[in-house]
């Protein structure tokens, strides 16, 4: 149905992004397709779809593909009816309703007479029923733009559809309906997403790396488990190589000492002997080039063994290498930290929540808050940390230390380069290579030290802020995060999940990602 062939595709500024991707999809085919950011499946997606040409290979489509890009504003400026790709048709029908039956306006009609129809209940089915399609896009929420491309799916039925971050937007009744889609539905489908549960409903999964693409037949958990005998594998010979590196090079000492034991014991005997200078001459030469030629040897060995190491190093995955090692928060678990008694807020004397609320929460909890998108989650989060007060009922809060952080990480300061963002949590004066070795850890190698931070992406970002943590080195009493993952990669998904699961103060998180709130270990909701 669709065949890439040695694709290979090079930014204007000749940096290569990816070489010889070779790729078949065929009809009826589901695949997720992960990586690292950077690695350029967004572009892949793009080369697919026909909307960017490879710089090289080439790509045979006997269908176009219903493409559908990450969602971040860049359609602000059209209609809904655009943006659906049927604006022209529905200028059509209404002409022709009007009684300007000419040629042009039925050819672009192509006989689609119940295209509002099917636009309205494509819409109704992705929860935007009403909506009306001469609405701008600039209007309407991330979620509500995502669902508004993915009812395209139903109006246009296309033979296959690619997929770029469908549920970064969506809360979790979005993501029900997506995920009811991506599991019933029967033609070819392509998706680059972080999201586990999405991952683990398609059959097959497409890694794109360093390497190129590599495919394993079975979902996320699957690959999951390959990955892991994979590690565990490197582990095992990078331990092996390292043990042979140590032996290597204890067998050169040996032997050198050895060798100058056996040089020192024939230049006594030659001294006793009283050899001419000459013939002394030749013995000390020859022991030399014995000497060096020896040590040649060992060092070759030694270089090739240690090549072997640095080569498996860079093989593991860099989550291995980022480690928070926080210290504890001060308070005691248990140590009730925030009381709310019938508390509500109110806007334009409307109350956000039907039922008020009650709950408390105890140093140690890890809590999600849950609800629909416009439920009301982020302004509870202000009332928690205190920048808002409710408009009725009271609630009883510990002075305690907290971050928050946002979907944007708002807490790195984007006039700043790397460096000075990491110097400015440097409270407890490591030294500067000290601070640069935490930065190396955290994946930002001596070209990003100076790199401004307006410039990361939401990893890079998230990464960087961990850094912070860790050269602070005292732990907050909580930490809030409010949609952390959307944007993330796989990978910075589970550097994220490990740096949470490390940290033993109070967590309270929003999000709508059901695999990583159970990885995350929540214990108790705040349903809203």
């Amino acid at each position: 149905m669709l065949t890439l062939q040695g694709v290979t595709y090079v930014h204007p500024n000749k940096d290569v992004l990816f070489t010889d991707i070779n790729i078949n999809i065929n009809k009826h085919e589901k695949i997720a397709l992960i990586g690292n950011n950077g690695v350029g499946k967004s572009t892949l997606l793009k080369i697919l779809s026909g909307e960017l040409l490879p710089s090289a290979g080439f790509v045979k489509a006997e269908t176009k593909p219903y493409y559908i890009p990450q969602i971040f504003g860049q359609f602000n400026t059209y209609s809904v009816a655009r943006a659906l790709r049927i604006e022209s048709r529905l200028q059509a029908l209404q002409e022709i309703l009007r009684g300007e039956v000419t040629e042009t306006n039925l050819a672009l009609l192509d006989n689609d007479w119940s295209i509002e129809e099917r636009c309205q209940e494509a819409l109704t089915h992705w929860g935007l029923g009403g909506l009306d399609l001469n609405q701008s896009m600039a209007s309407l929420s991330g979620g509500q733009k995502t669902k508004v491309f993915l009812a395209g799916v139903m109006i246009h039925q296309p033979e296959m559809v690619l997929l770029d971050e469908p549920s970064n937007h969506l809360d979790i009744s979005g993501r029900r309906v997506l995920y009811d889609y991506i599991a019933s539905v029967n033609h070819a489908l392509m998706v680059v997403s972080h999201d586990r549960t999405l991952l683990n409903l398609l059959p097959v999964v497409y890694e794109m790396g360093k390497h190129g693409i590599m495919a394993y037949g079975g979902n996320y958990d699957f690959y999951t488990e390959q990955k892991q005998i994979e590690n565990n594998a490197l582990n095992q010979g990078l331990k092996s190589k390292t043990k042979a590196l140590r032996k290597a090079k204890e067998v050169e000492r040996e032997s050198m000492e050895r060798q100058q034991k056996l040089d020192a014991r024939g230049k006594k005997k030659q001294d006793k002997a009283g050899l001419p200078t000459i013939m002394m001459n030749t013995f000390r030469n020859n022991a030399e080039k014995s000497t060096a030629r020896m040590k040649g040897i060992h060092a070759e060995k030694i270089g090739a063994i240690a090549e072997e190491v640095n080569q498996l190093r860079k093989e593991l995955p860099d989550t291995d290498t980022m480690k928070m090692n926080l210290d504890n928060a001060f308070l005691h678990r248990g140590k009730v930290l925030v009381t709310a008694n019938k508390i509500n807020y109110s806007y334009n004397s409307v109350f956000l929540w039907k039922q008020h609320l009650d709950f408390h929460i105890r140093s140690g909890d890890r809590i999600a808050i849950k609800g629909t998108n416009g439920s009301g989650k982020t302004t509870l989060i202000k009332i928690i940390l205190g920048t808002l007060e409710p408009g009725i009922g009271t609630l009883e809060r510990v002075d305690v230390k907290a971050i928050y952080i946002d979907q944007d990480y708002s807490l790195i300061d984007n006039s700043l380069s790397v460096y000075d963002q990491a110097q400015k949590y440097n409270t407890i004066n490591l030294q500067e290579h000290e601070v640069k070795i935490r930065l190396n850890r955290f994946l930002f190698p001596r070209e990003d030290w100076d790199k401004s931070c307006k410039a990361l992406s939401g990893g890079e970002k998230m990464r960087l802020m961990l850094c912070c943590l860790t050269i602070g080195n005292r732990a907050p009493n909580m930490i809030i995060l409010d949609e952390p993952t959307n944007n993330l990669d796989i990978q910075n998904l589970e550097i994220l999940t490990n740096a949470i699961n490390e940290y033993q103060g109070t967590l309270i998180v929003v999000s709508h990602d059901a695999s990583f709130l159970k990885q995350i270990q929540i214990e108790r909701y705040i349903e809203l």
